[in-house]
């Protein structure tokens, strides 16, 4: 076990337990700035997420506070999209060895979008009035629920970032969901987005079990203990920090 590894898990584990946002936004560029190959770094978080996710996704099916349909929707778009990119990288690997400049390139701009969409859910989340498109139902905004997922799960192919921040984003805006509900659909779609990209980053060889194993050993207390003291500490002002940290980490990356 590496122990520098696992305090790494910890650390990030209690700090998405403390602030439910940052986790994929976080561990994906630590792990390259680490000197972890970006294509292993973002095979093994989308595993490490998977992992993570299914145990949110059994606590909120329980709860009941998971839209099946809307879940569905989204994964029709991401779960197919998510594959393109991992192809192409593949392709530019075999062919012009520039994969990893790619990677690196395309998540500092997404960290960055990311950093963006956490403040503006800190910010305006209690302060979204209904509109047009929050009045429609599901049903009919099946195509336009269907785009989402498929422009955000090639993010999510190709970075491993935004299964949880972007789609929050977008269901805040576009659909009519109580806290928790937003919360529980937005888990399981990324269960099924993430478990998805995982398994074809596996089978391109791009993931590192040992290094998911330490960073699960860290991960787990560190979100239980997160968790408990979310409810004593001002983590309004802690995403902001990390959204801070998130988009230093972009401009390091694109620089």
């Amino acid at each position: 076990m590496s122990i520098g590894i696992a305090v790494m898990g910890l650390f990030i584990g209690f700090l998405v337990g403390l602030t439910g946002v940052g986790g994929a936004a976080l561990l994906t560029p630590i792990l390259i700035m680490s000197g972890i190959h970006p294509s292993i770094a973002v095979g093994t978080d989308l595993v490490y997420n998977s992992i993570t996710k299914l145990f949110g996704v059994f606590q909120h099916w329980k709860q009941k506070t998971i839209n099946f349909k809307l879940a569905k929707y989204l994964a029709i778009g991401s779960v197919p999209s998510a594959t393109v990119p991992i192809i192409i990288l593949q392709f530019f690997e075999f062919s012009n060895h520039n994969q990893e400049q790619i990677i690196k390139q395309s998540l500092g701009y997404v960290l960055i979008l990311v950093a963006i969409a956490i403040l503006i859910r800190t910010f305006f989340d209690k302060k979204i009035r209904p509109n047009r498109w929050q009045l429609k139902s599901v049903e009919e905004k099946r195509g336009l629920t269907i785009f989402i997922g498929a422009v955000f799960g090639f993010i999510v192919g190709l970075t491993s970032i935004g299964s949880g921040s972007l789609f929050a984003l977008a269901m805040l805006y576009l659909y009519r969901l109580s806290a928790s509900e937003l919360v529980g659909t937005d888990i399981a779609h990324a269960f099924l987005l993430v478990t998805v990209a995982g398994l074809l980053h596996a089978n391109a060889g791009s993931v590192n079990y040992v290094l998911v194993g330490n960073l699960l050993i860290g991960s787990i207390p560190g979100v239980l203990l997160g968790s408990t003291l979310s409810a004593k500490v001002p983590t309004k002002l802690l995403r902001i920090v990390v959204a801070a940290i998130i988009i230093i980490s972009g401009i390091k990356l694109i620089g």
